[in-house]
């Protein structure tokens, strides 16, 4: 999704540990499995599958046409479609079992939990969807006040360990809100499990003890959480909680300094938090601090949303958005839990709830800004650019000094090829940042670079991506960028094919760098080595149409004529851009000129780089 920076080195170490601990059962019921023999997959590819979109319910009169349109409106992710034909197909087949888990899945992810309640009441007994019932169950009830039903609906008795824990933590919370807050602090504090579970133990517990007011308790747990490195690496969502929690305590116990460290300790994990932020200034003017947890619904919601965080990855997106639906149920003002809500509706190529989403954060969180510059990426990326450039610059004059406002914007206007308004822009965003740039602001030379580069003034480009590099030496992209363009331009052959392999040291598993790499050594006449490094990008990128194309390329200057042409048609599969497709064909049908002819014939068909903008929710993976 645009607007993702990478901080996977440090915080991707742990968190496949906790991402394999997901109960199976629930995976399986959120995969889209087959109902009745007929799966996803067909669904989709079925040729009298009504299609969603524009779609009229009330013309569907069989159970077969119904079922498989809202399977595809499943697929697409747009279940306000598939929620209206699932309920089609339950009118004509009323007691069909698994339709009525597919709606309540699907009413769940809408954020319609109200709704979704009342199929999971009705489906608690069956065990296939057991973990997904007995969650928004008890959430249900915690939200109405009625912890004692909580209490009896979340007892977990099963193996799986992360569902024993969050159930725990959900328990504990369901006590405090019984007023029996000692009892769940005792709870949590005497947990037992695997090591990944001790972040969220201490924050919870310290949070259970500030909502107690045992101060010595609060203060000892959400140390311990913020010391607790590994923890950070596979919550780095529930560690940032930590953080917070401890300033706002310290700095409501007078301890002003000892608050400011504890902001300090979260700046070296995410610099430029935004929350952190506006913390550290609102704690410098000593104003009176207030917990992000107050209440046994808040701290519910605390816990689904930091097990949803912590989840957090491609493939996951419906898991995920299960929980934080059902935390934004509990706590519907939580900024953090409606921006990655909205980032996942990206993903998920759903931006009008990814907008709707993003307007929902209160006007006073300090994550607002950051809603707002999603926001605008989003309209651009569901068609409304000309909309999406007026929000960014209306951004933009609104805060001068903010950086990610010139990132954003830059991204549409790159999008959009609009390269000297992106020039322009850049050049302002130069002249916000001054005369004394910092490692962080690496991306807007390179993005001005780029700018410049393609109004073909190198003049003016060359010297952003060096200053890119001064400033972050070992950044991969400009090390790729600025050393293929040199090659393409035959200038500084060696350096540039030196800072291509660098970039491909640094990220061994990019198919594009190394796509780069072989495309250099091809426009070098290295041909058996293009072919070695082409061949290594095809398999990361195996649907790629400029990878393709390349080692195809490659394939006919070896003598491996019949894998070229298989390549090119792989390649011409693969949506190509527009302008390519006569050039893949003419060589489908014709071949490559001869070999002397290359440096007239060859194009420089390196895909654009992606733009660096900001991070959703300053996001960690």
């Amino acid at each position: 999704m645009a607007g993702t920076l990478s901080k996977k080195g440090f915080l991707m170490r742990q968190r496949f540990a906790i991402r394999l601990l997901t109960s199976a059962a629930l995976v399986a019921v959120l995969s889209l499995g087959g109902v009745g023999g007929v799966s996803a997959e067909d669904a989709v590819k079925a040729g009298d599958a009504p299609k969603a979109d524009n779609f009229d319910a009330d013309s569907v009169t069989t159970f077969s046409g119904a079922f498989l349109a809202a399977r595809t409106a499943d697929v697409d992710h747009d279940y306000e479609t598939a929620i209206e034909l699932y309920k089609k197909a339950l009118q004509i087949e009323p007691g069909n079992p698994e339709i009525r888990q597919r709606l309540m899945i699907s009413l769940l992810l809408s954020g319609d939990i109200k709704e979704g309640v009342k199929y999971a009441n009705d489906l608690k007994g069956d065990p296939s969807v057991e973990r997904i019932t007995t969650i928004v169950r008890g959430m249900d009830a915690v939200r109405r006040g009625d912890y004692k039903t909580a209490e009896a609906i979340l007892k977990y008795k099963g193996p799986n360990d992360l569902d024993r824990m969050m159930n725990d933590l959900l328990l504990a919370w369901a006590r405090v809100g019984a007023g029996r807050g000692k009892e769940a602090l005792t709870m949590v504090e005497k947990m037992k499990g695997p090591d990944w579970f001790r972040i969220f133990q201490n924050y919870n517990a310290g949070a259970i003890a500030i909502a107690t007011g045992d101060v010595k308790s609060a203060r000892q747990h959400l140390n311990d959480a913020v010391l607790d490195k590994e923890g950070g690496a596979t919550a780095p969502d529930t560690f940032m909680r930590a953080v917070m929690a401890l300033a706002r305590l310290e700095a409501t116990q007078g301890n002003k300094q000892k608050a400011l460290d504890a902001v300090s300790v979260g700046d070296n994990l995410l610099p430029n938090y935004a929350p952190l932020n506006a913390l550290r200034d609102s704690i410098e003017k000593d104003e009176k601090q207030e917990q992000q947890v107050k209440t046994a619904e808040e701290g519910a919601a605390g816990v689904l949303f930091s097990v949803g965080g912590a989840l957090n990855r491609d493939g996951a997106e419906d898991i995920v958005s299960l929980y934080l639906q059902t935390a934004n149920a509990l706590d519907p003002n939580s900024a953090d839990t409606l921006v990655l809500l909205g980032g996942i509706a990206e993903k998920q190529n759903q931006m009008d709830r990814a907008i709707a989403l993003y307007k929902k954060v209160p006007d006073n969180s300090p994550m607002r800004r950051i809603s707002e510059l999603q926001l605008g990426l989003a309209l651009a990326q569901g068609g409304k650019v000309d909309e999406a450039r007026k929000h960014l610059q209306a951004l933009i004059a609104s805060d001068p000094k903010d950086i990610r406002s010139y990132l954003a914007y830059g991204s549409v206007l790159s999008d959009a090829k609009d390269y000297e308004a992106m020039a322009t822009n850049y050049d302002k965003a130069v002249e916000a940042i001054g005369p004394l740039p910092g490692r962080a602001n690496w991306s807007v030379f390179f993005q001005r670079g780029i700018a410049y580069e393609r109004l073909k003034k190198w003049d003016q480009a060359e010297p952003n991506f060096r200053k890119a590099l001064e400033l972050n030496p070992d950044q991969p992209q400009v090390l790729n960028y600025l050393g293929y363009s040199w090659i393409d331009m035959n200038r500084n052959l060696d350096e540039g094919l030196g800072m291509i392999k660098k970039a491909v040291d640094l990220r061994p598993d990019d198919g594009y760098i190394i796509d780069s790499l072989g495309w250099a050594y091809f426009r070098l006449n290295r041909f058996d080595d293009a072919v070695e490094e082409l061949e290594r990008a095809a398999q990361i990128k195996a649907g790629d149409a400029t990878i393709n194309d390349h080692l195809g390329d490659a394939y006919w200057r070896v003598g491996r004529k019949l894998e070229a042409v298989y390549q090119w048609n792989r390649a011409l599969s693969s949506e190509p851009e527009a302008a390519e497709i006569p050039k893949i064909k003419d060589k489908i049908a014709n071949g490559l000129p001869a070999a002397s002819d290359d440096a007239k014939a060859a194009d420089k068909k390196q895909p654009d780089p992606a733009p660096v903008t900001p991070p959703p929710v300053d996001k960690k993976s």
